[in-house]
């Protein structure tokens, strides 16, 4: 008599990490096609890279609008007088509308054939798709109270996903041994940055304070361990590294095959990342 449950709830849904993944995505595939404009290997993926990162961005419009529990306050965003401008989500919310703003620019001058103007574009272009890993890692990051979040290397890492996952799409587009030699180089270099900050992540969050320590637990064991170990970290990360790295890592078909493991381990990392910075407070 008289007792009473108290529901803790993960305010960031599964939802967010689809966001994170095809936002990241779109990024990199506009820094590649911004790219080909000073690098030849990239000029055969220009525009395919183009409408890729263009679509993403609009899918992971469509997911944030969805998110909310009335759509149309996404209008906000575009009302100076409501946004408040120290929280990094209103941040989030202008770079996202920047973003998509310079990519409508940018197709009009590709339609074109207006080199200088693309040129231009495609820098400022660039400039703002590399905020958007940094600033959706920044998003977790300021939560003080949930230690996997908690640490400056969370944009840093979303940062190589967003480059890792990028270059395992642009394989499956990629023409031209030039081109597939660069593409490797993208993958096996963030794929060894996104390991030593996994390391880097484990061990701090295995040794800190009793709620780091839990949410090690959780981020190691059981349903969420077979996805961040298995999936993210073996499956995801090691495997391609090391086919990459085989005699036949070169060949087209097995650089495809290591995007497609690589594209998993993307979707897990940031997934488990997540939720595992919410799951001791959902328990506690």
């Amino acid at each position: 008599m008289g007792d009473f449950n108290i529901f803790h709830h993960m305010p960031w849904s599964g939802s967010y990490a689809i966001y994170f993944f095809v936002i990241g995505i779109s990024a990199a595939m506009f820094f590649f096609s911004a790219l080909s404009w000073y690098r030849a290997e990239f000029q055969s993926i220009r525009v395919q890279s183009f409408n890729i990162s263009f679509l993403l961005m609009a899918a992971g419009g469509l997911l944030l609008i969805a998110d909310l529990t009335q759509p149309l306050r996404f209008l906000n965003i575009m009302n100076p007088f409501y946004l408040n401008l120290a929280s990094p989500l209103a941040w989030g919310g202008l770079n996202l509308i920047s973003f998509g703003a310079v990519s409508v620019l940018y197709f009009l001058s590709l339609k074109k054939n207006d080199e200088a103007k693309s040129r231009k574009l495609a820098v400022i272009g660039a400039l703002l798709g590399v905020c958007l890993p940094i600033y959706t890692g920044f998003d977790l990051t300021v939560h003080q109270n949930r230690p996997v979040w908690n640490t400056p290397l969370m944009p840093v890492l979303f940062v190589a996903l967003s480059l890792l996952s990028g270059a395992a799409v642009a394989t499956f587009i990629a023409k031209g041994e030039a081109l597939l030699v660069m593409l490797r180089r993208f993958m096996l270099w963030s794929a060894g940055a996104v390991v030593a900050m996994l390391v880097s992540l484990l061990g701090t969050t295995a040794y800190g304070g009793s709620g780091a320590e839990l949410t090690f637990m959780f981020l190691t064991s059981g349903m969420l361990g077979a996805i961040f170990i298995g999936l993210g970290i073996l499956v995801g990360t090691v495997a391609p590294i090391a086919l990459l790295l085989t005699a036949n890592g070169k060949q087209h078909g097995n650089m495809m095959a290591a995007g497609a493991l690589l594209l998993v381990g993307g979707i897990a990392l940031r997934y488990s990342i997540l939720i595992s910075g919410q799951l001791v407070q959902s328990y506690f």
